[in-house]
């Protein structure tokens, strides 16, 4: 016997009605790319994306087309997100921090139609667009007065094409499994493949994002993400921040310590997120120039894990809680946050930042495991290390077009890539990607924990570990660092400053000094490129 409710679709255009009809006068902020800062409502973000979505149609745009964006985070790249969502059509996200071949390889594996570009990435498309070979036109986000002479074919202005459309325009009607974005991941082997959420799955994640278990957005907050939206939909606060009738802001291209900082005060923004990188920035703007932080109450730090440092600066010197995250393209992306329990809170604050070092726990919605070697499932005792596995509605179940083959087990479940435990509370720390696990004498080494350790060293900015070859004990870390300018730290000092803090076994055997650390599109660590370049280091005696 089924239920006697309502079949009402989970599909993205739902968000943005509601957004309107609940939070219509709630203000979107968007510092343009331009430079001056631009200011209007949900109300005119649901006009204007029917605007984009009747042009879009008249262009022939249909049900399950591709249509690129290469932009930041503006007010037009969401127009244009919820524009080509509604009519039913995939809205491709493009990682301009790719490599250019990447680029190229990427709009036309996904066959995109149009392109929806920035000025600042203009160089890039002008560069390979003789290797892109569905593209009928080019789209720069900007208006008249702004417009630069591109060196394009088929070239428009988007404030003059959307100017043609009124918003008389009905979303189309298709179903809730219906593909919405399509995104790439930035693997550092072999060439992107593409995850195709589903308007099911987008609407399931804002819900889930807006949980109290996650991000717990209400309309009382003011939202900043950094993050930007080519990177798995901004974590997905792009539907749960309109969805929950929070104030958005968008910082555009600028994303350094300082622009930011005008941001999060100038707008009273109380939630942001983004990569410990742009903290970095951050942080140390705020030091250098005595300034404190009057409204902001949280902040989600993902993509690589976040130092004890950092939390220990946000929460001691400007009363600002951390929350660590982690997800992936593939998890759309949240698959853990940080959120205090009872026991948790009952711990003395050293107890208490040991869990903060975690990445957190899963929230409804996402089920997760860890294997060994042979698949065997490991306790939840926080001591094994494991085989992360992830399942559950907002995870994919293949890659576009097919690439990668099957990738669920048996029973569902996708492996990550990443090694991790998992604690008793369910409190999931990753230690490794598992092409980059240390493995010494039969024995793992979390190359993690000696990194986050390394950047607490106060002559460091930076650092990555690595495995190399060992004549005795297969492999053993090398400890790779980045002094800080000005500084010139030893490698005595730096392992001294280890000593104690790690299990004996654990200590690098050696360390490196080089000025730079090449990082993926997503601004993690390239370990993989770290291997290369050392590959001939052989430890001294």
């Amino acid at each position: 016997m089924k239920g006697l409710m309502q079949d009402w679709p989970l599909v993205v255009p739902t968000i943005i009605d509601h957004a309107r009809d609940a939070h219509g006068a709630r203000e979107i902020v968007t510092r343009g790319i331009e430079g001056p800062i631009r200011r209007y409502t949900i109300a005119d973000l649901h006009s204007r994306a029917r605007r984009a979505a009747k042009g879009l149609t008249a262009l022939g745009v249909k049900l399950g087309d591709r249509v690129a964006t290469l932009a930041w985070n503006t007010d037009r790249h969401l127009e244009m997100w919820y524009g080509v969502m509604g009519i039913g059509a995939i809205c491709h996200t493009v990682n301009p921090r790719l490599f250019p071949e990447q680029i190229a390889y990427i709009i036309n594996h996904a066959e995109d139609d149009y392109i929806f570009t920035d000025t600042t990435f203009l160089p890039i498309l002008e560069a390979i667009q003789d290797q892109l070979t569905t593209i009928k036109k080019f789209f720069v986000l900007t208006d008249a007065q702004n417009m630069p002479d591109a060196k394009l074919r088929n070239v428009v202005c988007y404030e003059d094409w959307i100017g043609q459309y009124d918003d008389d325009f009905q979303w189309a009607d298709f179903d809730e499994s219906t593909a919405a974005g399509l995104c790439y991941t930035s693997g550092t082997t072999g060439n992107p493949k593409g995850v195709l959420y589903s308007h099911r799955s987008n609407v399931i994640h804002t819900l889930l994002a807006n949980s109290a278990s996650a991000f717990g957005l209400t309309s009382l907050d003011s939202v900043l993400p950094v993050v930007p939206m080519f990177h798995a939909n901004a974590w997905g606060l792009t539907f749960a921040v309109p969805s929950s009738g929070a104030k958005l802001v968008l910082p555009g291209m600028k994303m350094d310590g300082e622009s930011l900082y005008e941001l999060l005060e100038g707008e009273q923004v109380t939630v942001t997120a983004a990569v410990p990188t742009l903290w970095l920035a951050l942080l140390e703007y705020l030091e250098n120039n005595d300034k404190t932080l009057s409204s902001l109450k949280s902040v989600v730090i993902g993509g690589s894990a976040c130092p004890q440092i950092m939390i220990e600066k946000f929460e001691q010197n400007y009363g600002v809680a951390v929350h660590h995250a982690w997800g992936m393209t593939e998890t759309s992306p949240i698959g853990t946050v940080y959120k205090a329990t009872p026991e948790t809170e009952a711990l003395e604050p050293g107890g208490r930042m040991k869990y903060k070092l975690k990445q957190g726990r899963a929230p409804y919605g996402v089920e997760m495991k860890i294997i060994d070697d042979k698949g065997t499932e490991l306790p939840h005792d926080g001591v094994a290390f494991g085989h992360l596995m992830v399942r559950g509605a907002t995870v994919a179940k293949g890659y576009f077009k097919g690439e990668g083959g099957k990738i669920l087990d048996d029973e569902g479940w996708f492996d990550t890539g990443d090694v991790s435990t998992i604690d008793p509370l369910g409190f999931m720390q990753i230690t490794d990607r598992s092409k980059d696990v240390i493995k010494s004498g039969g024995e793992w080494i979390s190359t993690i924990d000696i990194e986050n350790l390394t950047i607490a060293h106060p002559d460091v900015v930076e650092a990555a570990v690595i495995g190399r070859e060992h004549p005795k004990w297969n492999e053993r870390p090398l400890l790779i660092v980045v002094p800080k300018d000005g500084s010139a730290p030893t490698r005595e000092e730096i392992l001294a400053f280890l000593d104690g803090k790690i299990a004996k076994w654990w200590m690098p055997n050696d360390v490196v000094f080089i000025d730079e650390i090449p990082h993926t599109a997503t601004g993690k660590i390239q370990k993989m490129t770290l291997r290369e370049i050392f590959k001939d280091y052989q430890f001294p005696d």
